[in-house]
């Protein structure tokens, strides 16, 4: 897995976001934190992450990922809620506009979605997350 924790500062990263991406970052960065207790590390050179938990892949090999995390892409506010979306019909149809894929919920920017169904989805995943988890 090449995508693991680093050093790197998360204020750095978020301050290379154009203003308004960043201030989205910014109000994701405090729902992630209020859910998962944690604070935020950069995990890789573009990713966002709060908590670890652990997982064996398809070749026995042990790896650790964010409880959650997001990533600021080119074309969307990509969030990683890793317990992904099923059962979560109902919040994601009054969510907004969003698009999901796997554990990626694609965002354009929050003022299209309710940041009170953002919120509850992203605890609803460190919930269902949390008896995988380690502390890193």
């Amino acid at each position: 897995l090449k995508t693991r924790p680093t050093d790197a500062s998360v204020a750095d990263f978020l301050a290379l976001q154009a203003d308004a991406r960043r201030a989205d970052c910014e109000v994701v960065v405090r729902m992630m934190e209020a859910a998962t207790g944690e604070r935020a590390e950069m995990w890789g050179t573009a990713i966002v992450g709060f908590g670890r938990y652990a997982y064996v892949n398809s070749t026995k090999q042990r790896n650790e990922w964010p409880l959650v995390g997001f990533s600021p892409r080119k074309h969307d506010l990509t969030l990683y809620l890793m317990a992904g979306f099923d059962g979560y019909d109902a919040l994601l149809a009054t969510l907004g506009k969003h698009k999901t894929g796997k554990s990626c919920l694609y965002l354009k920017k929050l003022a299209d979605v309710d940041q009170q169904v953002l919120r509850a989805l992203i605890e609803r995943s460190v919930e269902a997350m949390a008896a995988q988890r380690i502390r890193g």
